[in-house]
């Protein structure tokens, strides 16, 4: 491998191979640090590294290709496009993966964390707890500062006390649930709807009270069911579009 390590996978036969790699490569590639070298390593040590086929490697570096995040240059090998920025629409194919990749590649900057009773709309979610560990995150372009998201997060209070509030302002919540506490997600549900900006999104947003915004909801279950961590994620409805491809079995 070069220098730049992208993250491990555990594939889910369900879905097609290359997207799945696809998706993981593209999250280590926005969640890169930045001295990480700009090199990936070639197609056969990628294919290895995720245990595929070098055909499976071609097509998910082809669809990152698509996008902009790399180039391949004949004999010189690819590369992570220094000015890349996450394209629009996002494509939700069902994996961990995916939401992992959704999330990265932005700046973010932690606004605040403490415990707080469970609020009303989500005693559902928490039946079995009085509190949880409230996260609340801005996340910004990484070239213009533009603010893009603000996210609030919803953590099992056990689950909270391991985790270290400055990874969140590098990895995602889901990945940091899952590769740093070592949760084991069995699932996530998302919800997207339209909403209008309230007072606090649109201060935050740097768009106009009442203008469009796109609301999602992510709630992860652990492998005995339980929710681990409901997040609420407010997108400017300018920037972005949510696409969900629906494979044939």
């Amino acid at each position: 491998m070069t220098a730049f390590a992208p993250d491990s996978l555990v594939l889910n036969r369900k879905l097609p191979l290359w997207y799945q790699v696809s998706q993981s490569l593209r999250a280590s590639i926005l969640g890169r640090t930045p001295d990480a070298s700009l090199r990936l390593p070639t197609e056969e040590q990628l294919a290895a590294h995720y245990g595929v086929s070098v055909l499976t490697m071609r097509q998910a570096l082809k669809e990152l290709e698509a996008e902009g995040l790399i180039s391949r240059h004949r004999r010189r090998g690819t590369f992570i496009e220094p000015g890349a920025r996450r394209s629009t629409p996002r494509r939700l194919l069902g994996s961990i993966d995916a939401i992992v990749a959704q999330q990265s590649g932005e700046r973010t900057t932690v606004l605040g964390h403490g415990t707080e009773p469970v609020p009303g709309e989500l005693a559902e979610y928490f039946p079995d707890v009085p509190e949880v560990m409230a996260y609340r995150r801005l996340r910004s372009d990484g070239e213009s500062g533009e603010p893009t998201n603000w996210a609030e997060n919803a953590v099992r209070p056990e689950l909270a006390a391991t985790i270290d509030p400055a990874d969140l302002e590098r990895w995602p919540m889901t990945k940091v649930l899952r590769d740093v506490v070592g949760v084991r997600i069995s699932r996530i549900t998302d919800t997207v709807e339209a909403r209008l900006a309230d007072p606090e999104t649109a201060g935050l947003l740097q768009v106009p009270l009442l203008s469009p915004i796109l609301h999602y909801t992510g709630v992860t279950y652990d492998e005995d069911g339980r929710v681990v961590d409901v997040a609420r994620i407010r997108y400017r409805g300018d920037r972005f579009s949510f696409t969900v491809t629906v494979e044939a079995q």
